[in-house]
């Protein structure tokens, strides 16, 4: 289960992210990088970070500690931008955070190439997995730390929960941005990472990550009548995602093998 802190001070907002997070100080004596209900992008956007979050520790793969950060009424009221009262004041509640890995640099696609390669292939799964539009070149949401690759920010996968209607059919749906995928031109081999990932997820493994979404943050879908049935759908959209004809794998391995020399010539032209 993810762990629950509750914010005791807002120390700076991160204002390269469209969301406004901030490094936020816990009770535990550990920040956290939080992102706030209130924000513009929503609860949704919160929901695919704790799945996402959950997802990749199943797997193995490396986000930083995830938790679900309450925060007070008056949370943060000495803050003097208005921008960033108006977030704070609709985020009483539940958040979502990852620990704050202090010192830790963007992941450079050119030249940390020897530190993303024995990740890549279970980076590319995953993402094509979850349906992750966010990691490309251009944005890759990957950290570099203590010789370590880090994975961050996943709300804007798992899209097809902006738009329930006809959500079963869209369990198999493709995912064509993962040609833009930045570490798809390292990935090695797409099959084997599926034969070494798909049996962590097994319907408990699932069941326990979708348990980690708070309730406050199901129940806004008209097309369910309770929150535990807005919950298993999200189960159920996994485990068929997962194991049902996955034409996403598919395209992920097609994209594998015809896009490398594309990718490389874009990295190419964007260091020049």
């Amino acid at each position: 289960m993810i762990e629950r802190r509750l914010g005791v001070r807002y120390v700076v907002p991160l204002r390269e992210g469209g969301s406004l997070p901030a490094v936020v100080d816990t009770d535990a004596g550990q920040s956290f990088v939080v992102k706030f209900v209130g924000a513009g992008q929503g609860a949704r956007a919160l929901v695919a970070e704790v799945l996402a979050a959950g997802l990749a520790l199943k797997l193995g793969l490396p986000v930083p500690r995830p938790a679900i950060i309450q925060l007070d009424d008056g949370f943060g009221q000495a803050e003097p931008d208005p921008e960033i009262q108006d977030i704070l004041r609709g985020s009483v509640g539940e958040n979502f955070g990852l620990a704050y890995l202090a010192g830790s640099v963007a992941f450079d696609p050119v030249a940390d190439t020897d530190l993303a390669n024995p990740r890549a292939s279970d980076i590319v799964w995953f993402d094509a997995f979850i349906s992750n539009i966010d990691r490309t070149p251009r944005n890759t949401n990957l950290l570099t730390w203590r010789s370590g690759l880090w994975l961050i920010d996943h709300g804007a996968s798992l899209y097809f929960h902006h738009r329930w209607d006809g959500w079963e059919n869209k369990t198999d749906a493709p995912f064509p941005h993962i040609k833009d995928h930045v570490l798809l031109s390292l990935a090695s081999d797409l099959e084997a990472a599926d034969a070494r990932l798909r049996p962590l997820l097994d319907a408990e493994a699932l069941n326990e990550v979708v348990d980690g979404v708070p309730d406050a943050w199901l129940g806004d879908e008209p097309l369910f009548e309770t929150i535990d049935a807005h919950r298993a759908a999200y189960s159920t959209y996994l485990s068929a995602r997962l194991n049902g004809p996955r034409r996403w794998l598919q395209e992920a391995i097609d994209a594998h093998r015809r896009g490398p020399e594309r990718l490389s010539r874009r990295l190419t032209h964007r260091v020049v």
